[in-house]
């Protein structure tokens, strides 16, 4: 217990540049995780959407995208709910980062050509507890979704 007041005293060591930059990484990896698993299905097509994803806009190659998605997936099924990555992302993301990363959820909920229900509140929750305007959260949307 009295570790436990220590640390709420000590001042934490500083984060390096890359440290941030990884856990910004399994932040956002970590949503679109979520995403994909939201309609309780593993779909290959969503998780190659999401492979795809992440290498092109974190400009990393396949095997650090693998490593990162198993990183993530770990923290995922340890969580008890979103706000240890919104909260990350809204210390971190700009307003225009925060807009990618909802269009990249709906590019993974769209992959299968089937958007979820859960999926959608998913998103809409994400886009509420990272600030999305409503507006900009429709527009990704339309923008994403493909021509029936």
């Amino acid at each position: 217990m009295i570790r436990s007041l220590k640390a709420l005293f000590e001042v934490p060591p500083a984060e390096t540049a890359q440290e941030r930059k990884h856990r910004l990484n399994l932040a956002a990896a970590a949503l679109l995780i979520e995403t994909a698993r939201s309609d309780f299905q593993e779909d290959k097509v969503e998780q190659e959407a999401l492979e795809k994803l992440l290498t092109q806009s974190l400009k990393l190659g396949q095997s650090e995208v693998h490593d990162l998605i198993e990183q993530a997936s770990a923290q995922v099924d340890e969580s008890t709910s979103l706000y240890e990555f919104t909260r990350v992302i809204n210390d971190h993301y700009t307003p225009q980062q925060k807009l990618q990363l909802i269009s990249g959820m709906w590019t993974v909920a769209y992959a299968d050509g089937d958007l979820d229900k859960y999926e959608e509140a998913l998103i809409r929750q994400v886009a509420d507890l990272t600030y999305v305007p409503h507006e900009d959260y429709i527009r990704s949307k339309l923008k994403v979704k493909p021509a029936s």
